[in-house]
């Protein structure tokens, strides 16, 4: 007696199927409903408890760029001067990100391999571990400024010890799902041989992972010049402190405000170009196609 095998018939699995999809499309829908319902009504409410209405002051949202550019185009004979004054404010926004970027990852470095499965070097902490990186991107940079320059006064320290304490939960994250793709044969070869932790993680694992480290870090250096050019309003030094003090003055200064804006444009674009070509010869090579 032969054991004769039964498959439903082709019309019950495609009327399941579009069941399932059916259905499928009916919860993203509902979902969807839900989403723009709680951001409708949230935009109501902060509508109603800010100072003045959004839908009045509507038209009124490019008069501030206008009285910049227009102050700006009457002066023009004076931006580069200006470029000249604020550069070296750029050239510091710019080192708080290089400094907060590499003490960042070396820290991410850390921990994304205690908080890894296989690599750990105490597996049982590894939740301990991934909740103090969840801790450290969850804080804003500019909460722990304002703190930072409350205790040790303002300039770029605490700017970049704000940006440095939050790169290394967001980049050990993201270290942390590279190190899950890591081949532990390395590892385990060197294990086998009498090597330490220090020394399976440096020679068997750093290797493999470096690119994308790089990477991410160069990504996140990108973000970090943004963020230290925010957090100078708040009096932490770098361009955004010049920023905020020309925005201040109001009319008069407006030159000024424009020649940041633009410098500070331009370093992003640069350095944006700059990581984005790096990025790439790292991914697929040194042999890259231009595509600026």
């Amino acid at each position: 007696m032969s054991n004769l095998t039964t498959h439903p018939p082709v019309e019950d699995i495609r009327s399941s199927y579009m069941d399932m999809t059916r259905k499928k499309r009916a919860y993203n829908a509902i979902m969807l409903a839900i989403f723009v319902a709680l951001m409708a009504a949230g935009f109501v409410t902060a509508d109603d408890r800010n100072a003045g209405g959004f839908w009045d002051g509507l038209h009124q949202l490019f008069d501030f760029p206008a009285e910049v550019l227009g102050e700006a185009s009457g002066k023009l004979t004076e931006m580069p001067a200006h470029f000249v004054k604020f550069f070296p404010s750029l050239i510091e926004t710019i080192n708080i990100a290089g400094a907060a970027t590499l003490v960042g990852a070396i820290i991410a470095i850390f921990l994304s391999l205690l908080a890894t499965n296989g690599l750990a070097r105490w597996p049982r902490l590894i939740p301990v571990f991934r909740r103090m990186m969840d801790i450290m991107r969850a804080i804003p940079e500019i909460v722990i400024a304002l703190v930072l320059i409350f205790v040790l006064g303002g300039g770029p320290v605490p700017a970049m010890i704000a940006i440095a304490f939050h790169t290394s939960g967001a980049l050990g994250k993201l270290f942390s799902e590279v190190n899950e793709n890591a081949s532990l044969k390395p590892v385990e070869g060197l294990q086998s041989v009498g090597a330490s932790w220090s020394q399976r993680m440096v020679l068997g694992v750093i290797p493999q992972v470096s690119p994308n480290y790089l990477s991410y870090a160069l990504l996140r250096f990108e973000i970090n010049i943004r963020a230290s050019a925010i957090l100078g309003f708040v009096g932490a030094g770098g361009i955004g402190y010049d920023l905020k003090n020309a925005m201040s003055w109001g009319q008069g200064q407006y030159d000024e405000a424009a020649a940041i804006f633009l410098l500070l444009f331009g370093a992003i674009v640069v350095v944006d170009q700059i990581s984005s070509i790096l990025r790439h010869r790292l991914t697929y090579g040194t042999h890259l196609e231009a595509t600026l």
